[in-house]
């Protein structure tokens, strides 16, 4: 079994986040290609109980850690890259009691912003539950210090 650096990096760092702890988000796979979250069905995230769809919220979290994580496949370093702008395009709802994948990739990279899109999915990613586009301001080093936003992440610093 060969090490991914990557997968390992980006487990921790999920496994750090509480609202993917909260939704039970988990690493399906990380590569220089892109970053896949799964967010397994549970009763705690459905929308509709009587149809036991999956609420919106939890699909949007799911795409935007997608998207956000999938930066750290592009940067040599751990940055803060929060999210400037998110649009997220639904295609149907995702059929109940079963997971769903957040596939997201970086797609342009600048001094200042990462730009990324991406596809939540169940079986299929050619069938996608949404598409994304997300962009991310790239902070790097000069938030250390500088804006009063804190600069740990559990007691590391970032």
């Amino acid at each position: 079994m060969t090490e991914n650096p990557l997968l390992e990096r980006a487990a921790r760092f999920v496994s750090a986040l509480r609202h993917c702890q909260v939704l039970g988000v988990a690493v399906h796979a990380a590569s220089e290609e892109g970053m896949t979250l799964v967010l397994p069905y549970g009763a705690h995230i459905v929308g509709d109980p009587l149809t036991g769809v999956i609420h919106g919220g939890a699909l949007t979290s799911l795409m935007d850690t997608a998207c956000g994580m999938a930066t750290l496949c592009v940067l040599a370093e751990f940055e803060v890259c929060p999210t400037l702008d998110l649009r997220i395009d639904y295609m149907h709802p995702a059929e109940p009691h079963k997971p769903v994948y957040g596939f997201a990739q970086c797609y342009r990279v600048t001094t200042d912003v990462i730009f990324t899109r991406g596809v939540a999915y169940q079986d299929d990613p050619q069938q996608p539950i949404a598409h994304v586009v997300g962009t991310f301001m790239r902070m790097g080093k000069r938030l250390k210090g500088t804006h009063g936003l804190g600069s740990t992440i559990r007691g590391e610093q970032a």
